[in-house]
């Protein structure tokens, strides 16, 4: 955004100097951190105006304190200039807005994605960012075009599909109809049932392993009685061999993220959270879970080495498990987003009445040994709000290997309200040292 962009004869912008003149704040200091913030959001006025234009104010006082700790510095003296934090009318010290980093995908996204703390009471966390899943060492990744026949792929398509008078062959997944609209966005009716899905799995087809990965016991070299793995509703997107343009209607998963986004530190004990910075109807597509695509036996072997660390809860592409007679360890397979992931790490837990679901995408393999995993909206979304996920935790099920962690989502339904006020975050937690899980996909991420 350029400065010219901005000029107080702007009724946003007079409304923003308002505030800061209240403060005695001149407008040539404020203009500068305004064009800057209004960068970071994408143009988005909505993080700017909220709770008064705190961020706003905020940044112009960090802003003033690096600027006298630099004069500080340049004059030779050690003393390090410390400036009290003005006080708000109620006697309130005021808050200190750091912005952290500007893009934490590093440009590797369409969009920047800005990461920013205004309570400073937690490290930036470390991790590799990636924007596509990688193979961490011995997981079994087939992508060939050889291998997609002519009956998984829409040769013949030209420009958009979903502008077609007829639905190409890629819609077969969907019994025949697109899952998206032409706007991009999911299916009512489609999405009602992957969250009628969510909520009652007994309801639906299950498959069941031979020797299931979830219930082998590592020490002892044994497996249990699989409990079932949910038959659950795909969408198959064009691809390479497909005839369609990356235009085309049925690839949004694979076009990747195009909404604003901000990763921040919430105040209700749940650690960092991920919240949009526009209005998102429902349907809309957030982003996908990307991580390191590892085996159900790496996975294991990785948390047993680093059970004090924390950790990100891995998502288990177990899908296609039951239908293969023997199973090998290299085709059960895991994403975790510990060392390496995207944005989808920083989403938080919340029982019942989250704002997201995550769907199952097949993209560039026409079997389900290896899938995406994609969130999207379950509601209209508010610009400012956290997005949030329900991992389908059973946090009374005593008998799983696996300790919950102390939910601190909020919800009026939380499913976890005997252990309220706990110090632990939404999502992240300890280390685990098993690689089993509970029935359907128990996802946990940071």
């Amino acid at each position: 955004m350029q400065q010219a962009m901005l000029t107080n004869k702007d009724e946003k912008v007079l409304k923003a100097l308002e505030r800061t003149r209240q403060l005695d704040i001149p407008d040539e200091k404020t203009m500068p951190v305004l064009m800057k913030l209004l960068e970071e959001a994408g143009g988005n006025w909505s993080y700017i105006k909220l709770d008064n234009y705190t961020a706003l104010v905020d940044a112009i006082y960090s802003v003033e304190d690096e600027n006298k700790q630099s004069e500080g510095s340049s004059n030779g003296s050690s003393i390090q200039v410390v400036q009290k934090q003005p006080q708000l009318s109620n006697g309130d010290r005021k808050r200190k807005y750091k912005s952290r980093i500007a893009d934490i995908t590093k440009g590797s996204e369409s969009v920047k994605i800005p990461l920013v703390d205004d309570v400073g009471s937690e490290a930036v966390p470390k991790f590799t960012y990636i924007p596509h899943n990688i193979v961490y060492q011995s997981a079994y990744l087939h992508v060939s075009l050889a291998r997609i026949s002519d009956e998984d792929c829409c040769a013949n398509c030209k420009g958009n599909c979903l502008s077609a008078d007829f639905p190409c062959t890629c819609a077969r997944e969907t019994s025949g109809e697109y899952a998206y609209t032409k706007e991009g966005l999911l299916k009512e009716k489609f999405l009602d049932t992957c969250l009628k899905m969510k909520k009652e799995p007994d309801s639906f087809p299950k498959v069941y392993c031979k020797d299931c990965p979830l219930e082998r016991d590592h020490d002892k070299g044994t497996y249990g009685k699989c409990d079932g793995h949910l038959i659950r509703k795909f969408i198959k997107e064009c691809w390479r061999k497909c005839g369609c343009d990356m235009q085309c209607g049925n690839r949004v998963v694979q076009r990747g993220i195009r909404c604003q986004l901000q990763v921040y530190f919430t105040q209700e004990g749940k650690g960092w959270g991920l919240r949009t910075l526009q209005d998102l109807p429902k349907g809309t597509f957030i982003c996908e879970y990307i991580g390191e695509i590892l085996t159900n036996t790496e996975l294991y072997d990785r948390n047993v080495r680093s059970s004090s660390e924390r950790h990100t809860y891995p998502v288990t592409l177990d899908a296609d498990w039951g239908s293969e007679k023997d199973l090998k360890d290299e085709e059960a397979l895991c994403l975790d987003a510990t060392i390496c992931g995207n944005v989808a790490r920083f989403i938080n837990h919340r029982c019942e009445d989250a704002n997201m679901i995550d769907i199952p995408i097949e993209i560039e393999t026409p079997d389900r040994h290896y899938y995406h995993i994609a969130f999207f909206t379950l509601r209209d979304v508010k610009a400012m709000d956290e997005l949030t996920w329900d991992y389908m935790i059973d946090f009374n099920d005593k008998s799983h290997p696996v300790k919950a962690f102390r939910c601190c989502c909020g919800s009026e339904s939380c499913r976890d309200r005997k252990i309220k006020g706990s110090q632990g975050k939404s999502i992240e937690r300890r280390k685990i040292v098993s690689a089993k899980k509970q029935q359907g996909e128990k996802e946990c991420l940071r």
